[in-house]
């Protein structure tokens, strides 16, 4: 996917996340996690670490080459889309409580991903 058509779903991701509160902890992870993996392929792309036509869909199913690459080349926006990850299934698909405190985190995480990638622009 092209860079324009990642930030535009990243954009509209987070305009729709923007209505959330704090009791929508489930969809406030899942928004992070589905915007945030557009701001991370929006940097894989422009530091050439994957071409246009590639995506990664998900951290953990990086090939071990490409993610070899990414922690050497963009080791924070690796961490934080595997910290919003990890939170899918504890918060999202299980009943852990904490589940506000994990969607701060998760904006935490994207916030971070989105600077990563408007950084390198």
């Amino acid at each position: 996917m092209r860079i324009e058509d990642h930030l535009a779903k990243a954009h509209s991701i987070e305009r729709s996340l923007a209505r959330c509160t704090a009791a929508d902890y489930e969809t406030v992870i899942e928004a992070a996690m589905l915007a945030g993996t557009h701001w991370f392929n929006i940097l894989l792309h422009q530091t050439n670490l994957m071409p246009s036509d590639r995506d990664a869909m998900h951290a953990e199913f990086l090939a071990p080459a490409d993610r070899h690459n990414v922690r050497a080349t963009v080791p924070d926006a690796l961490r934080a889309l595997e910290e919003i990850e990890r939170l899918r299934t504890p918060y999202v698909r299980g009943d852990m409580p904490g589940g506000e405190q994990a969607a701060a985190h998760a904006l935490e995480c994207l916030c971070r991903l989105r600077d990563s990638a408007l950084a390198n622009r």
